[in-house]
C-alpha cells in the first residue's frame, strides 16, 4: 500500500508491506545515501518479514544530512505510532547505511524525552557506516554507544566503511543488548564474489527475522 506521509511542506513516499494476520509489531526501513525505498535490499528484507507476519513501512528520504534524514524518519515513527489503520504493540526501526545512521539517531533522541513509552523496541543496522573509507580514526558511534534498546549489526566483514575490528570495539562498549552478524567477504553493498544478491539476501532476511523474534517472542505464548 502506497502512502505519502506529510512532512514539513513535503511529503515522503513510503510504502507499507501488510502481512496477512493482523500485525502487532512492525519495521520502519529506509535506505542508505544512494538510492530509494527500492532498493532491492530493502524491497526483498520487507517482503520477508510481511510473510512472516512483521508489518513494514518503508520510505524514502532523500536528503544527504544525517540531521535532516533522522528528522524524516522521526516523523514516519510518529505517522505509524498514530495510525488508526495499524495498531501495532511497538517497532523496530532498521536502516541500511546512512538510513542506520538516521534511525540511530532517532532512538537516542525519543530516549532522551519524557514521552518514551517503550514503542521502538530495537534498531537493525544494515551495512552500519561506521567511517568513512580510509578514515578509521573518526568513528561515527556516539549515537550507538547512547542506545540502551536491542541492536542487530548485518555487516560485511569486508565492508570498507566498516572495519571488522573497529565495529567488534564499539559494540564491546555498548551497554544495549547487541548483536553482530557478519557476511562473510562482503563489501559494503553486500556483494560477495561467488554469491548471488539473492543468496545473501536469504541469509539476511532470515538473520534479521529470528533476531525480530528473538526480541519479541516474550509475548508470543
Amino acid at each position: 500500500v502506497k502512502v505519502k506521509i506529510p512532512f514539513g511542506n513535503k511529503y515522503l513516499d513510503a510504502i507499507f508491506s501488510i502481512p496477512e494476520k493482523k500485525p502487532t509489531y512492525g519495521v520502519i526501513l529506509t535506505h542508505g545515501a544512494g538510492g530509494d525505498m527500492n532498493f532491492p535490499h530493502l524491497v526483498s528484507l520487507a517482503a520477508y518479514l510481511a510473510s512472516h507476519g512483521v508489518l513494514v513501512l518503508r520510505f524514502t528520504c532523500k536528503g544527504l544530512n544525517v540531521a535532516y534524514r533522522t528528522k524524516a524518519f522521526k516523523t514516519v515513527v510518529e505517522y505509524l505510532k498514530l495510525s488508526d489503520d495499524y495498531k501495532l504493540s511497538g517497532v523496530f526501526l532498521a536502516g541500511r547505511s546512512m538510513g542506520s545512521r538516521a534511525a540511530a539517531s532517532v532512538i537516542c533522541q525519543l530516549s532522551q524525552d519524557d514521552d518514551d513509552d517503550g514503542f521502538i523496541r530495537g534498531l537493525v543496522c544494515l551495512s552500519y557506516p561506521l567511517h568513512r573509507p580510509k578514515l578509521q580514526s573518526k568513528l561515527r558511534d556516539e549515537d550507538l554507544l547512547l542506545i540502551r534498546c536491542p541492536v542487530l549489526f548485518v555487516s560485511g566483514s569486508a565492508d570498507e566503511m566498516c572495519e571488522k575490528q573497529l565495529l567488534e570495539g564499539v559494540v564491546s562498549k555498548m551497554k544495549a543488548p547487541k548483536k553482530i552478524h557478519w557476511i562473510d567477504k562482503a563489501n559494503h553493498g553486500m556483494a560477495v564474489k561467488g554469491r548471488t544478491a539473492d543468496d545473501i539476501m536469504e541469509e539476511i532476511n532470515a538473520q534479521v527475522f529470528s533476531w525480530l523474534r528473538e526480541n519479541i517472542q516474550l509475548e508470543h505464548k
